[in-house]
């Protein structure tokens, strides 16, 4: 029995005993881990939808344990009832303070959650912290697992739940792109390719265009987000389901995509899924792909809004900060770059991800902290840099029609325009020519003769270079 008049409890473990303050849910095997591994400052608690996740996967092997006659009841409704506290209410969140980083294959925080919800269960019952002859952790919270079964599942079911969210905030941010397109649809500009005038577009072209770039990834981001609903609960330690009952794994496969309300279904080989991190390469793949586009935009960006005199000055970036501490009246892109800076921490990521999903040997791969560390960081941080860029910078953008429409009558790749009607070659000329005397495209084709006014006006009208139409051409 526990002393209740002490501040602390005493729990024993393989390696001895140790004191643990009674106000904490966790205990000797979460102590342990939080000696061990002053890693990164950065702790499970950070990531509820991991705790969630590894929440989920104990109240379904509670369910089926129950089911099938290994679990009793009282006990069974007492965890599944401090899984419900965790998982909807939000408590005891903040006893999940291990490092991301660990060793073990993440045998402490599967350790972590069964203390945790232990000692929850217990005070629902009436008894003390610690009193694990009632329900303990190990034998009572952990019936029927390994955590090489359990930490996968909660990994893969907290890597889902950050897609959602991922998506929810990408959603967002094509919406505001879109808006951008419709508001700069009559906006005329230069096209560019290589750096250098290509042919004329309008604004909202371009801003509808990185719209429909980013929607690509969400069908990319789901379908791989889907591989993290095959799991290998069951399979415990090596995936032969040693010390699970008779159908076990059935039982708690369906139990876990009855409290989770997802499509879960069981790997077909349990010895393969419990080595194999193909799925997490796949969404973190998704996640670089993402990161490689959104990146992109924002070197447009910078590049659109770049000046205020010697640059584009195509757009407005909305002035978030004083730009230098030396140089008067300077406002940078610092949203984009940004956003830029944690695309290349996602490139980072997705290297590590790489490593860690070759790194396994055998029947096992320990190397899966390292993966949740760098998806839950790409997660998060990919979140909130787009959110970061919608609200601090699409939303505010403004365009400068006037310094758009001039790059284009300035330019020389108007002359594409005039191909049907001239001909390749001589426009060549004209442009050579251009660029040496600095005339115009337009001036030069009529003094060549080479077209009439009324045709030329139709053809280098605003309206013909945002939308061309060949019935203007000649016909052949």
């Amino acid at each position: 029995m526990v002393d209740t008049n002490k501040s602390t409890r005493t729990e024993e473990d393989l390696l001895g005993t140790m004191e643990i303050n009674n106000d904490y849910y966790y205990g000797i095997h979460t102590q342990r881990a939080i000696e061990n591994y002053q890693i990164s400052g950065v702790t499970v608690n950070s990531q509820p939808d991991f705790i969630r996740g590894m929440v989920y996967t104990k109240k379904a092997t509670s369910i089926a344990n129950n089911q099938v006659g290994a679990l009793e009841k009282e006990k069974s409704d007492a965890i599944n009832w401090a899984c419900d506290q965790i998982i909807n209410e939000g408590a005891c969140m903040d006893q999940f303070p291990i490092d991301l980083f660990q060793g073990g294959a993440g045998t402490s925080l599967n350790m972590n959650t069964n203390e945790v919800i232990a000692n929850l269960a217990l005070e629902h019952l009436g008894k003390e912290k610690g009193e694990y002859d009632v329900i303990h952790p190990n034998d009572d919270v952990n019936m029927s697992q390994s955590t090489n079964d359990a930490y996968p599942t909660g990994l893969k079911l907290g890597f889902y739940a950050g897609v959602q969210t991922l998506v929810a905030e990408l959603e967002k941010l094509i919406s505001s792109l879109s808006a951008k397109g419709d508001e700069f649809a009559s906006v005329l500009k230069m096209g560019r390719t290589q750096l250098q005038d290509a042919v004329p577009m309008s604004l909202g072209q371009e801003f509808s265009g990185y719209a429909h770039t980013l929607a690509d990834e969400i069908d990319n981001l789901q379908h791989a987000a889907k591989e993290l609903l095959v799991v290998n609960l069951g399979a415990t330690a090596i995936g032969t389901e040693l010390n699970t009952p008779d159908g076990f794994t059935e039982a708690v496969t369906k139990a876990l995509a009855d409290v989770t309300g997802l499509d879960i279904s069981s790997a077909p080989d349990l010895v393969a899924a419990t080595s194999d991190q193909a799925c997490y390469v796949s969404v973190h793949a998704a996640l670089r792909r993402l990161a490689i586009k959104l990146s992109k935009t924002c070197n447009d960006l910078r590049l659109l809004a770049s000046g205020p005199r010697a640059g584009l000055k195509e757009i407005n970036l909305p002035e978030r900060a004083a730009g230098s501490s030396i140089m008067p009246a300077k406002v940078n892109p610092v949203i984009p770059e940004v956003v830029n800076q944690v695309c290349f921490k996602v490139f980072g990521n997705d290297v590590t991800v790489g490593y860690a999903s070759e790194a396994g040997q055998l029947e096992l791969n320990v190397m899966e902290p390292a993966t949740g560390q760098a998806t839950f960081e790409s997660l998060t941080i990919l979140t909130n840099a787009m959110k970061t860029l919608r609200e601090k910078c699409i939303d505010g953008i403004t365009a400068n029609p006037e310094i758009c429409k001039s790059h284009v009558h300035n330019s020389i790749g108007t002359i594409t325009y005039l191909n049907p009607f001239i001909g390749h070659a001589a426009g060549d000329k004209i442009g050579k020519e251009a660029a040496e005397t600095g005339k115009s495209v337009r001036e030069l084709v009529l003094e060549h003769g080479l077209l009439d006014e009324e045709t030329l006006d139709k053809v280098l009208s605003d309206e013909n270079l945002i939308n061309p139409s060949m019935d203007i051409a000649p016909k052949k």
